[in-house]
């Protein structure tokens, strides 16, 4: 089983691949995997272009600025609490984590959406 790592979190692949089974069996299976690979690109094609249609290389400056923003935030809390000298109390600890919170979740906002470019399911105006 492979492991895909992003930013913060760990996919794993599940598929399948059986390894003992005859080479016309495995080339008729490749090619059932890859008519099912093309309708799930044809679909997030159809359903992420016309959504993010907008979408252009401005908003990668504006999201990048963003998530810039949000781990300044955090770690800027995180280097306050460590400067105090007082004991981090919950409310702290909570700002704290609502700022990782933030910087990861639109870390991976930024992230998907390269990645939507990537696969070629958006194109940029």
């Amino acid at each position: 089983m492979s492991t895909i790592m992003t930013n913060s979190v760990r996919r794993s692949r599940d598929h399948f691949e059986p390894q003992d089974i005859d080479p016309q069996e495995q080339r008729r299976l490749r090619g059932l995997l890859e008519q099912i690979d093309y309708t799930a690109y044809v679909s997030n094609r159809e359903v992420i272009a016309p959504a993010l249609k907008t979408v252009d290389t401005g908003a990668f400056q504006r999201m990048a600025v963003a998530v810039a923003t949000a781990r300044t935030r955090w770690v800027s809390e995180a280097l306050r609490l460590s400067e105090s000298g007082s004991p981090a109390t919950p409310d702290v600890i909570a700002r704290l984590t609502a700022a990782r919170v933030a910087f990861e979740e639109l870390s991976e906002a930024y992230e998907g959406l390269r990645r939507m470019v990537e696969r070629g399911y958006l194109t940029l105006r």
